[in-house]
């Protein structure tokens, strides 16, 4: 009897977002990616976010390894947006004094209710 193989896909999807996610779940690609660079077994990884079955961490980091350059350019391209938006939240809601601000707000309402 021969050994039919069926090449199985890999569970990723780009949701609505263009965030590229494992199965159906809301678990990044990068999320799984990063954990594994930081030497997070798959066993590990399946662990800490219990909605992932452990033969699509294995088949996610199996693609990752296998299309790396494709994989590390999409993760680049995603912290570069990051970055960007977080420089435009801090312009546009800048925090310092955010402390001072939200303790003068809270002795405010302290205030009224006595």
């Amino acid at each position: 009897m021969a050994l039919v193989v069926d090449k199985a896909l890999v569970p990723l999807r780009l949701d609505d977002q263009g965030v590229m996610r494992i199965g159906e779940t809301r678990v990044r690609l990068d999320t799984v990616v990063t954990a594994w660079k930081l030497g997070d077994s798959a066993e590990q990884i399946a662990e800490n976010f219990d909605v992932l079955n452990l033969a699509d961490v294995y088949a996610v980091i199996s693609y990752y390894l296998n299309n790396r350059d494709e994989v590390e350019r999409y993760l680049s391209e995603n912290q570069q947006a990051g970055d960007v938006l977080r420089a435009e939240l801090e312009l546009n809601f800048p925090t310092a004094g955010i402390r001072k601000r939200l303790l003068a707000r809270q002795e405010q309402l302290v205030g009224k209710e006595s």
